[in-house]
């Protein structure tokens, strides 16, 4: 098969057209042209779109990443010729389901192509299912490798063993693992059906066993509680006939104690009658309380002792608080004018006197002699004055014990604010004594208001005397009311009782007596219900000879099962085994030319190639002596070995179809670059070569295959 054109609304691409001719064709663009996308497009053409597929983390759907940036609906249409006929074909949406519509038809003439539909176009035209084709023929720099997957391995398998691709072996593999799981696939199939069966029915036989023994328990049960029951009920009668032979003499008992307890009663009541009514006997007990536990309540509030008068420093003794600073204050003003921070008067006229004797001495020293016998005077004067002040300062500082004046103001208001804290709390303690006695007056005045100048015990204890009679009253009335119903009941009794019939040997109490009747037939009553359950039980699980039978053609039909699941498995596992024999032939066919294509890619390097079961591939150089796997070479070399097993498998598999590389050459070398488009070209000599690249490079071997794409699409 080989494209003409091909024309998408997918992704990127919004009615653009890619035209294609046969042999190699080399398509330069820049990253984000589209070539990924075109061919993305390809692919889907062929093969279509798998709408149930759903987002998954790190992969999105195809109908998701390339739906039409634009909002249109995807589309595209492909020319191909294929068996000497030139094809359309044709994708669209249809509503919501993404490449819904499909068709095919001949090019020139329009007329359909039935062979092709919308689920076997790519298979049809290629030859081989979707992802034998994306592993072989479709070569993707990001998935070089050509990874395990079962219809590749099938197609190899059947290709370089039989050389016939029908499938036949694959068939029967299919029909044998069918019929294996449907005798037995984990918990489902014929066999655990039958087996769930046959345990329902061994379960519904062995539980039929068990009612079975359960009925026969419950029936031994209730003859012999039957039989104690009609021993009970002799036993009864036999009480009761002795019971009434005593009956005159209980009820003459009965009669005299009625009288005594009548007789008792009157007279309490009489002596209650010149009491109070109980309802004021029981609110002045309350009233009595209540304020016993309020004279109690104010016992218990000590009065706290008194604040203690605080004693003044001892430098205010004898002064009130407001003295001691006022005092403080005068004394500070003392002492900074008697500090020397003025000068005395007498020292300042003594020096003018002497400024004026100095000014007249240069004139004539007689007329200074007056004013410098002054001038002596005066200093002599301010000297005596100065060492005075001195001495009181001296005085004041020794009184306060500090010499900063400040602080005597400070120590008086610290003593006035002691003073004043202790005034404030003796006003408060003041206080609470006098609330605490007018508190005591006023319940001692309400005690004696209720009391009546009684003490308050002696008031209480003669209020309780009167409700204790009140009790007592209570107390021979229940007397008097039990009496004349005992009375009653035992003249009620006075009845004539039947002999009993059977000779009674229990020696059971009356009231023990009724109890264990009534415990017999309530156990009976019981036994009457679980028979009664357990014959329903048994009715519902059916007659045991069916379920025998039933079971006995269930373990016969799980036999005959066991025996084809045995023989699927075994065949299974022959047809295996046979097929493990022919897949480790395959791998050695694809490996030589894929080892050929290797080798002339490198330039003859690489001179042995290994292919293992699961498309693993390792190598060695001359001069290695050992074959390392393939992922030990460097990335460039990775990528030319997994070419040459890409283009192994794709002469294998898809010899006619085309080969379509995106990116698949970006990290070869030069030399390793011109060595593989070589290769290229000459599988374009029989098929057509569609080389996607963002590189230069390629337009350098082959001009006549390249297609120069600049911008972005």
């Amino acid at each position: 098969m080989k494209i003409y054109s091909m024309t998408a609304t997918f992704g990127k691409l919004e009615h653009q057209t890619l035209t294609l001719k046969p042999g190699l064709n080399v398509i330069e663009a820049p990253n984000e042209w589209g070539k990924s996308t075109w061919g993305a497009f390809m692919v889907a053409m062929l093969y279509g779109i798998d709408t149930r597929e759903r987002s998954k983390q790190g992969a999105i759907p195809l109908k998701e990443r390339f739906a039409p940036w634009s909002g249109s609906p995807m589309s595209g249409r492909m020319d191909v010729f294929w068996e000497g006929r030139d094809i359309t074909i044709e994708r669209s949406s249809k509503g919501r389901t993404v490449f819904g519509d499909f068709c095919a038809y001949e090019t020139d003439s329009g007329l359909p192509v039935p062979e092709l539909t919308a689920a076997n176009c790519g298979e049809k035209l290629l030859g081989v299912e979707r992802s034998v084709f994306v592993r072989s023929g479709f070569v993707r720099l990001s998935d070089m490798p050509v990874t395990d997957d079962e219809a590749l391995r099938r197609r190899l398998n059947a290709l370089v063993t039989t050389g016939d691709e029908s499938g036949a072996a694959d068939d029967l593999a299919a029909k044998l693992r069918a019929v294996k799981n449907r005798c037995r696939h984990n918990k489902t199939g014929l066999l655990p059906q039958a087996e769930q069966r046959r345990n329902d029915l061994e379960e519904k036989l062995h539980l039929l066993g068990q009612l079975q023994q359960q009925q026969q328990q419950t029936e031994s049960r209730r003859m012999l509680l039957e039989q104690q029951l009609a021993a009970l009920e002799n036993h009864k009668a036999a009480l009761e006939y002795a019971s009434a032979s005593k009956g005159h003499e209980k009820l003459t008992a009965a009669k005299a104690a009625l009288s005594g307890a009548k007789r008792q009663y009157e007279d309490q009541a009489a002596r209650c009658a010149s009491l109070a009514d109980r309802e004021t006997v029981q609110q002045q007990i309350l009233h009595l309380e209540q304020l016993q536990l309020q004279q109690e309540a104010l016992l218990e509030q000590a009065l706290p002792l008194p604040p203690e008068k605080p004693e003044p420093p001892q430098c205010f003794a004898g002064l009130t608080p407001q003295q001691a600073l006022t005092q403080a204050e005068k004394d500070k003003a003392a002492y900074e004018a008697q500090s020397g921070k003025q000068k005395p008067l007498y020292f300042l006229l003594a020096s003018a006197l002497a400024i004026v004797a100095a000014m007249l001495f240069a004139v004539d020293w007689k007329l200074a002699l007056t004013p410098l016998i002054l001038a002596v005077v005066l200093a002599a004067v301010s000297l005596h004055i100065h060492s005075k002040q001195k001495a009181e300062a001296a005085q004041l500082v020794s009184r306060y014990g500090e010499s900063d004046p400040e602080k005597w103001v400070v120590a008086a208001n610290d003593w006035l604010a002691t003073w004043e804290g202790y005034e404030k709390e003796l006003a408060a303690w003041n206080k609470k004594r006098d609330a605490l006695a007018a508190g005591k007056d006023s319940l001692t005045d309400n005690i004696e208001n209720v009391t009546g100048g009684l003490p308050l015990k002696e008031a209480l204890e003669g209020w309780r005397d009167a409700l204790s009679m009140y009790l007592a009253l209570d107390s021979a009335y229940q007397n008097y009311t039990q009496a004349e119903a005992y009375a009653e009941t035992v003249a009620t009794m006075l009845k004539i009782v039947p002999q009993p019939k059977q000779e009674d040997e229990l020696t059971f109490t009356e009231q023990e007596t009724l109890r264990r009747i009534d415990e017999t037939r309530e156990e009976l009553r019981k036994l009457q219900l679980l028979a009664g359950q357990i014959s329903g039980r048994m009715e519902g699980l059916g007659e045991p000879v069916l379920l025998q039978q039933a079971l006995e053609k269930e373990q016969q039909r799980i036999a005959k099962l066991e025996e084809i699941y045995g023989a699927a498995c075994l065949a299974i596992d022959t047809l295996n085994e046979a097929a493990n024999q022919l897949q480790r032939k395959f791998a050695p066919r694809i490996a030589s030319r894929a080892q050929e294509l290797f080798s002339q890619m490198t330039g003859g390097r690489y001179a042995r190639l290994l292919l293992g079961e699961d498309l693993t591939l390792s190598v060695r150089t001359e001069d290695e002596d050992t074959m390392r796997p393939g992922i030990w070479r460097s990335d460039g070399t990775l990528d030319q070995l997994y070419l040459a097993l890409r283009l192994a498998v794709a002469e294998a598999l898809t010899p006619h179809a085309p080969l379509v590389l995106d990116d698949a050459l970006v990290r070869f070398d030069e030399n390793r670059l011109a060595l593989a488009m070589e290769i290229l070209k000459a599988q374009s000599d029989t098929r057509q070569v569609i080389l996607f690249t963002c590189q230069g490079r390629e337009k350098n071997y082959y001009p006549d295959a390249w297609h120069k794409v600049s911008g972005k699409e």
